[in-house]
């Protein structure tokens, strides 16, 4: 059965961060992993080249396809960050409806500024997906 691509590398999360282009792109990536760290409990990993990930999960697809992941993480983009709900945004109207600017996807959430949305309702999607991934997967996980 194929596995994903994405996977944990061992690079430097802290390097990363460093290495992004602007000031205000390094504070917003700084936050969004103390957000994280401290929902998950979980330090910050490098997943691929470009996706900080919080803890993981294990996924199998009807087809056969599986691999891991990580449960929440973020990408920092060059105008935006993605930041990944493994369990869809669908479920969230209400809060999208109340954060702020932003554009989504089937899973991923786009944000171009951290001081530009509500962090309380970013705070609350991320503590439900991650509440959410971690009961669904309780039985796959490590």
């Amino acid at each position: 059965m194929a596995a994903g691509s994405t996977a944990p590398t061992g690079a430097s999360v802290d390097d990363f961060i460093n290495g992004l282009d602007h000031q205000s792109q390094r504070a917003d990536a700084k936050r969004l992993v103390e957000l994280m760290s401290r929902i998950s409990g979980k330090p910050p990993v490098m997943w691929g080249s470009s996706i900080v990930g919080f803890d993981s999960y294990h996924y199998r697809y009807e087809t056969g396809r599986e691999g891991d992941m990580c449960t929440i993480g973020f990408s920092p983009r060059s105008k935006e960050f993605a930041i990944y709900f493994v369990n869809g945004l669908s479920i969230y109207a209400h809060e999208l409806a109340n954060l702020g600017p932003h554009r989504n996807g089937k899973s991923c959430l786009y944000v171009k500024r951290l001081d530009a949305v509500d962090l309380d309702v970013l705070t609350r999607m991320l503590e439900h997906s991650y509440a959410d991934v971690t009961a669904s997967h309780s039985g796959e996980r490590e």
